[in-house]
């Protein structure tokens, strides 16, 4: 059975299947983008004003991407700021290409 035969390992894709499920939904995704463009850490506040969604969702959704690393989280006190994990966020398209069995130069490792 030739390497182009073989489905992914079962860990790599419950991996990127936990991305993809944390960017299937538009808001998770406007988040990414926003704290992405502002390269900057930010306070849940500051993403409510500037995302217009409500402050319990934003921290819902920021919870969900912190679980898979896209976001990282730095607590001061009583008030947390999150920013992009640059890492893992350009990780995101080699994922995709090596789940669509396109040639990649490594297996992205988010962390």
């Amino acid at each position: 059975m030739n390497e182009g035969d073989r489905p992914l390992a079962r860990a790599e894709a419950e991996e990127y299947a936990s991305w993809f499920k944390a960017l299937a939904d538009a808001t998770r995704i406007q988040i990414v983008s926003l704290l992405a463009r502002r390269r900057e850490p930010m306070s849940v506040g500051e993403i409510v004003a500037a995302s217009g969604v409500g402050q319990s969702t934003v921290s819902h959704h920021l919870k969900i991407l912190a679980e898979v690393r896209f976001v990282l989280v730095t607590r001061h006190g009583t008030s947390s700021r999150y920013r992009i994990n640059e890492n893992c966020v350009s990780c995101f398209p080699t994922a995709a290409d090596v789940v669509m069995g396109n040639p990649v130069p490594a297996t992205p490792v988010c962390e």
